[in-house]
């Protein structure tokens, strides 16, 4: 079993940043697809960005040109950078792995406008 840890999530105003990160409890971001989902408040859960362990990346509709994921695999992290946020952005943001079925536990983005 992975542990994920996500962290970084805060409250910002509307077109603000944050940059969030997800860590490994051990090395597993070099070999394996990583993603982020977020929850909204009343909302399912919905994906945002992946990146696989070649590199390749693909987001949301609603976030690209916004949110930029990379990998640190030295540093066993992800990072998820938010670009341009809107209040609509907030939510409960999630890292996954999704082979192991690894969820982290979440970390708050609110967005006030």
């Amino acid at each position: 079993q992975v542990q994920l840890v996500e962290s970084g999530g805060g409250l910002v105003q509307s077109g603000g940043s944050l940059r969030l990160s997800c860590a490994a409890s051990r090395s597993i971001f070099s070999s394996r697809l990583i993603g982020w989902s977020r929850q909204a408040p009343g909302k399912q859960r919905e994906f945002i960005a992946y990146i696989s362990s070649s590199g390749r990346t693909n987001y949301a509709d609603s976030v690209k040109g916004r949110f930029t994921i990379s990998r640190d695999s030295a540093k066993d992290t992800v990072y998820l950078q938010l670009n341009s946020l809107k209040p609509e952005d907030t939510g409960v943001y999630y890292c996954n792995e999704p082979l192991g079925g690894n969820w982290g536990q979440g970390t708050q983005v609110t967005v006030s406008s």
